[in-house]
């Protein structure tokens, strides 16, 4: 999962938690906070009573009356004022029910004792409860819906955050990781940023690739360099041994040792013909400008290789479309690579084995070309490593796959192509070359 996703993820779970949280403790919240207005409304109305008695007298709201009490027509409201004992001290707010008009009815009344012309009275004010949570509801409603928006630019302005802080990161995948090919040919660029972080992750790559493209082409130098160096002495080596078999002097022990020698310098020859081939595909010396039918080139192979079927009795099925054309290719090392392959399906099979050659087109508009055999096949831990120079099976006998296949991958991976490799032991192998572009 990509770090941005993970990140979005983490900020919307945590806004949505917040949500949760909130609407859990929300009627809790309205109704303290309608608890707490309705006290601060009934303090206020207390302070005008009190104000009107300082400047007018009690007799204000008396008149000549014992007591006072007055309630609104939906007696929502009411206010209360009476006489009462001088030891009596009272200043709460507490929710009581009263009678009136032979309605019990439930208020939050405030209680407060105040003393006027050397007399105690008793101030009560209330509202009815039902009246202070009939906006609980709508209350709740507003809340939520401030909530969800303040909420969702939140998250819209993390996202954007996120977005503009991770580019640089995303710019460096994209540039220094995502299909990338090596050698890597472009010079790397430095990604702008701010983040310190970011920047010791783009130097750090940087100068890994930097290191693995001169190493690379310090070995890709010194195989070549060695390779062409290497053809010259031993081609004198070979001269000079035929001319020690021509000695008329030399007994038929000394002649077969020269042979085994001859045998094993032509060993070396190939190998090192082999290596430099490699060398030459990967410094990318051949052309591709060739336009090949793949029928007509497996012909020539299978004539130049017809000595070696007959020798274990190996049928070759050939079952390629004659209007199949392969552009901008190079004709050599394509002969190359389908002749290494056919040449491995030979060695590695059975006597009176077969080998089947087919194509396809894909839904992708790629081209597939299947090499199969009916050999000893490749052990599956083997697989990965098989076209690796001079790799060794884990098979009995110690079976080599020696330079053949590091040279077709050499060519596939000059000519763009992807080889897929299937095998299982004691039923044969098949090699998939897959061509990324439709021939024609």
């Amino acid at each position: 999962m990509k770090l941005s996703t993970k990140l979005t993820l983490f900020i919307t779970g945590s806004k949505l938690i917040i949500v949760l949280v909130f609407v859990l403790a929300l009627p809790f919240l309205v109704k303290s906070i309608a608890s707490e207005y309705t006290n601060y409304t009934l303090k206020q109305q207390r302070k005008k009573v009190l104000d009107i008695v300082k400047k007018s007298g009690v007799d204000y709201y008396l008149q000549g009356e014992d007591n006072y009490g007055s309630y609104t027509m939906l007696k929502e409201e009411f206010i209360a004022l009476l006489p009462v004992k001088d030891n009596l001290k009272m200043d709460v707010i507490k929710n009581s029910q009263r009678l009136i008009e032979s309605d019990t009815l439930n208020y939050r009344i405030l209680s407060y004792t105040f003393k006027n012309n050397n007399k105690n009275y008793l101030l009560e004010i209330g509202k009815m409860t039902e009246s202070t949570s009939q906006y609980n509801n709508p209350l709740q409603r507003f809340a939520l819906y401030i909530l969800i928006a303040l909420i969702g630019l939140t998250i819209l302005i993390d996202l954007t955050f996120i977005r503009v802080l991770i580019r640089p990161l995303a710019k460096i995948i994209n540039t220094k990781l995502k299909n990338r090919k090596f050698p890597f040919k472009d010079e790397q660029k430095r990604v702008q940023t701010t983040t310190e972080d970011f920047k010791y992750l783009d130097e750090s790559l940087i100068l890994l690739m930097n290191q693995i493209n001169e190493a690379f082409y310090k070995e890709r130098e010194f195989t070549s360099n060695a390779s062409h160096e290497l053809m010259t002495p031993i081609s004198i080596l070979q001269n000079k041994m035929e001319n020690l078999l021509t000695d008329e002097t030399l007994d038929e022990r000394s002649s077969m040792a020269i042979i085994e020698m001859m045998k094993t310098v032509d060993r070396l020859k190939n190998i090192t013909k082999s290596l430099l081939l490699i060398s030459r595909i990967e410094n990318q010396q051949y052309v591709r400008k060739e336009s090949v039918k793949p029928l007509l080139l497996f012909n020539d192979i299978i004539e130049e290789i017809s000595h070696r079927l007959e020798e274990k009795q190996i049928q070759i099925s050939l079952n390629i479309s004659p209007k199949a054309r392969l552009k901008f290719v190079n004709k050599d090392l394509l002969f190359q690579l389908f002749f290494n392959l056919i040449h491995n399906a030979i060695k590695f099979n059975r006597i009176e084995g077969e080998i089947f050659i087919s194509d396809r087109h894909l839904n992708t508009g790629a081209y597939e070309i299947n090499i199969m055999d009916t050999g000893i096949g490749i052990p599956k831990e083997d697989l990965p490593f098989i076209f690796d120079r001079f790799m060794k099976t884990n098979l009995k006998g110690d079976v080599g796959y020696g330079l053949g296949l590091a040279i077709v991958k050499s060519i596939a991976i000059y000519h763009q192509i992807e080889i897929d490799v299937q095998s299982e032991i004691g039923a044969g192998t098949s090699f998939k070359i897959i061509f990324p572009r439709t021939p024609i």
